[in-house]
């Protein structure tokens, strides 16, 4: 008796099929999973974002520049560690620009997603930390449906295995990518065995990310973009030991897997930064052209103006966002009444926070701002209370209506 023949007969099965034909288009399931993983970590990054007070819909023109910025650094990166398909004898230079053929590199994905937001975010105003951190949770989230993509194309698995989560693997048609080459029945012919499934290990692991990053930053209220130097970390950790499983092809160094030594060298980065790096959560408060806050109804229905109700509330991009800490922002949210400006040495205090200290800056700052005034503490109190968005005469009913309505 062997020990095969005590292993359990369960198995996980993989697809025989990883492209389906709409007509003349090529329908990938890799491309779905990664639209469907780039969708989701939007929809929990706009989240984010308006919880820290940044407009609705900022997300979409922040993913205009990372998701292609992205895809570019992921093609890159895998173009840059695998040469030799490319450049080596026998490759095809071109071939580095069929990226519908696979190839994409984590690590280049992540660089060039970040170059792109950061081109983003100085655009609309946004500080950069702020962006990072809302991303945190949702980038884990879209790798983690990313990896069912490889599921589909029956690659990235591990060695030989007898566990019940063994997986199978089909062998897949050169001639015909993503179809399983079948038998003279027309079977799809299965490699012998079963697999370590490391693409369902890093799935799993990945969402594991996304409870620590959503757990540790409630409870700490993480800022300055350590929030995202903590995902850094956490999927650093797992990608490290998962990669020592993969038996795929793959160039080494010193006898090591290269992306092992990457996974390594990336989590001492972030380690360092979320170490040194000390500050409280930024909380944006948007200047200039916004959406009016309309306050509801004090009287009955036959006194309403049906005229305003029907009049449609109009909305535009603001000019810009007032830094502030998250008391005035509460405050705002309640009030309506944008904070004023900080005097003198107390706005030079945002900008001098110090790597180590938890204690949170004294004044706040305006972030992509056209506004020139060098001193407002020289000026009139009635032209103060305009920079903080409202008239003297205006501030007793501006601090009975509640602005629009956010995510909490």
């Amino acid at each position: 008796m062997t020990l095969a023949s005590l292993s359990p007969q369960a198995a996980l099965p993989s697809p025989s099929t990883a492209v389906w034909q709409l007509g003349p288009v090529p329908i990938r399931a890799y491309a779905l999973c990664i639209i469907a993983g780039i969708v989701l970590a939007c929809w929990v990054t706009e989240r984010r974002l308006r919880q820290r007070g940044v407009a609705p819909g900022a997300v979409l023109d922040i993913a205009v520049w990372a998701v292609p910025a992205g895809i570019i650094g992921a093609r890159i990166y895998h173009v840059i560690t695998s040469p030799e398909k490319y450049f080596g004898a026998g490759g095809d230079p071109m071939k580095a620009f069929a990226i519908w053929e696979g190839g994409l590199g984590i690590w280049g994905a992540v660089a060039g997603g970040a170059v792109g937001a950061w081109i983003a975010a100085r655009q609309l105003g946004i500080p950069f930390g702020v962006v990072a951190d809302a991303l945190a949770p949702g980038l884990p989230l879209a790798q983690a449906v990313g990896r069912l993509g490889n599921w589909f194309n029956n690659e990235l698995f591990g060695a030989r295995t007898t566990l019940p989560w063994g997986l199978e693997i089909h062998r897949m048609d050169p001639d015909n990518p993503g179809h399983a080459l079948r038998d003279d029945a027309g079977q799809p012919i299965l490699e012998p065995g079963l697999y370590q499934p490391t693409f369902l290990y890093e799935l799993l692991w990945n969402l594991g990310v996304v409870a620590l990053v959503l757990l540790l930053d409630r409870r700490l209220k993480l800022g300055r973009g350590r929030a995202f130097a903590l995902y850094v970390m956490g999927y650093t950790a797992g990608r490290f030991w998962i990669e020592l499983m993969r038996t795929d092809e793959a160039n080494q160094i010193l006898g090591v897997r290269l992306n092992v030594w990457t996974a390594a060298l990336v989590f001492l980065g972030g380690l360092i930064y979320f170490v040194r790096v000390r500050g409280p959560q930024e909380f944006l408060i948007p200047l200039g052209a916004t959406t009016t806050p309309t306050p509801p109804p004090a009287s009955d229905l036959s006194q309403v103006d049906l005229s305003e109700r029907e009049t449609p509330t109009r909305t535009a991009a603001p000019e810009g966002y007032r830094v502030v800490s998250e008391e005035q922002y509460a405050a705002w949210q309640e009030t309506g009444v944008v904070p004023p400006e900080p005097a003198g040495d107390e706005a030079a205090g945002t900008s001098t926070d110090e790597p180590g200290t938890d204690e949170p800056r004294t004044g706040d700052t305006v972030v992509g701002s056209t506004s020139t005034d060098d001193d407002p503490a020289d000026e009139p109190s009635a032209d103060r209370a305009d920079v903080a968005g409202a008239r003297p005469a205006d501030r007793a009913d501006a601090a009975g209506a509640r602005p629009a309505d956010r995510d909490s």
